[in-house]
């Protein structure tokens, strides 16, 4: 998809979000042009695993519904939310990124060569605008795996808004399992809720994502996706501009910061995370993995949004580290001054 078709859902984002955290994820997607925890394409073919931080293979899939009382109550917003006071202009003003851009290509290139997969991460500092990027290119996009349950609980908690409402009891429970423990019976239900794709689609609209498309036939985990997207995502739950109310925003940071043992891996390994989600997909056809991570970290005192989207791991602990040391090179490349 060309940056001509790109530009009048960014205009249009862009008035509606003046925010830093929107726009600098705006650029990005305008530069770049593109089941988890268990998720399967073909119908139920699939199975994932749960791995630690240590990257080895530890348990049976965390698709497996849990009863909402053993869920710990939500962190309250005010515990996790996070939205420092940006400024437009300086955004605006703000370099290429062209320098973090080489940085970053630089750290990765051994890392991509010694493995099969491909990966495109997205970084950005919303306190002055800074970004990287590696392996955006226009058309490319990715599956989103679980990391589409922070999309689906964003659009539901939009329809909620449009409808004047709060979250039923029933989609509390889903949407605490749905991103807290990655629950697949959760986000099925909750994708119904929004409409599935159409819904998901109509609601990203409004969100900003101008190169995501929703999963067909009920496969949520087959959204496809790019990294500048999923900054435009977190950007409207972590910004203080967005279509998502305060309210809304605060909810899903709270699930955001409480994820589970276990799935806490990924863009957690650059540092310390206010917000995290991570993805993973074995595809049927090829055996090989989807492995994905979106959250924000906090690295030397800077907050920083970072998304890695990988695919074509031989195992999905190689996927874990690989996103890991992508992210790890994603913060230090934006700190690249030449």
């Amino acid at each position: 998809m060309s940056r001509h078709v790109f530009a009048p859902l960014v205009v249009t984002f862009a008035r509606r979000l003046p925010s830093r955290y929107a726009l600098a994820a705006l650029a990005l997607v305008m530069a770049g042009g593109a089941a988890t925890g268990g998720f399967a394409d073909a119908a139920g073919a699939d199975r994932a695993r749960t791995v630690p931080r240590s990257g080895q293979t530890a348990g049976t899939g965390p698709g497996i519904a849990r009863p909402a009382a053993v869920l710990a109550p939500a962190p309250a917003p005010a515990a996790v939310a996070h939205s420092p006071a940006v400024s437009v202009a300086a955004l605006q003003t703000a370099g290429t990124g062209v320098a973090p851009d080489q940085a970053l290509s630089r750290r990765l290139a051994p890392v991509v060569a010694a493995g099969p997969a491909s990966l495109s991460v997205a970084v950005l500092d919303p306190a002055d605008g800074r970004t990287a990027q590696y392996g955006v290119r226009a058309g490319t996009t990715y599956d989103t795996a679980s990391i589409v349950k922070v999309d689906i609980l964003a659009a539901l908690l939009l329809k909620a808004q449009d409808q004047h409402r709060g979250l039923t009891a029933q989609e509390k429970t889903s949407a605490e399992s749905m991103i807290r423990i990655s629950d697949n019976a959760s986000a099925d239900a909750l994708w119904r809720v929004i409409g599935e794709a159409p819904g998901l689609n109509a609601a990203n609209r409004r969100l900003g994502l101008t190169g995501t498309t929703g999963g067909g036939d009920g496969h949520w985990g087959l959204t496809q996706t790019t990294a500048t997207d999923q900054l435009a995502l977190l950007s409207a739950v972590f910004g203080t501009d967005s279509p998502l109310d305060q309210a809304s925003r605060g909810y899903l940071r709270g699930l955001m910061g409480g994820i589970a043992a276990g799935q806490d891996w990924g863009v957690s390994a650059a540092g310390p995370v206010t917000g995290l989600k991570n993805g993973w997909l074995q595809r049927t056809a090829t055996g090989r993995w989807d492995v994905n991570s979106i959250g924000l970290v906090r690295v030397d005192g800077h907050d920083r949004l970072v998304a890695v989207l990988s695919r074509g791991s031989v195992s999905m602990a190689d996927g874990v580290q690989l996103v890991e040391k992508a992210a790890k090179a994603a913060v230090r490349a934006l700190d690249t001054t030449a």
